[in-house]
């Protein structure tokens, strides 16, 4: 999981929508309350890191790790760019094949 979260930062960080998308199953989905909004599939995944990270360039810095079980984690990040500065959580859920199925995101 630490590897994979790590990945997810790096390549968000970035800007690798297509490194991004390739940690994700097909039909994954990212459940963001923060922007009242779930963003479900490749298209939808794409859409939501090319408008939230790439577009107001989103910089995430990993603050800790909760794993919670062998398949879900809590990743509490910091997050800074055009917007300014906020904190929030990612809970990520993985699937049997190792790559992420939903994260569940929320700003502080």
């Amino acid at each position: 999981m630490e590897q994979l979260v790590d990945a997810f930062i790096q390549r968000a960080n970035a800007f690798d929508v297509d490194g991004v998308l390739a940690l994700f199953e097909a039909d994954a989905v990212i459940d963001d309350v923060s922007v009242g909004d779930a963003f479900a599939g490749a298209d939808g995944i794409r859409r939501y890191i090319e408008r939230f990270f790439v577009g107001y360039h989103t910089s995430t810095r990993l603050l800790s790790l909760e794993r919670l079980d062998d398949a879900a984690a809590i990743a509490r990040v910091d997050f800074t760019g055009d917007f300014g500065h906020e904190t929030g959580m990612l809970r990520i859920r993985t699937g049997a094949a190792g790559l992420i199925v939903r994260i569940d995101a929320d700003l502080d």
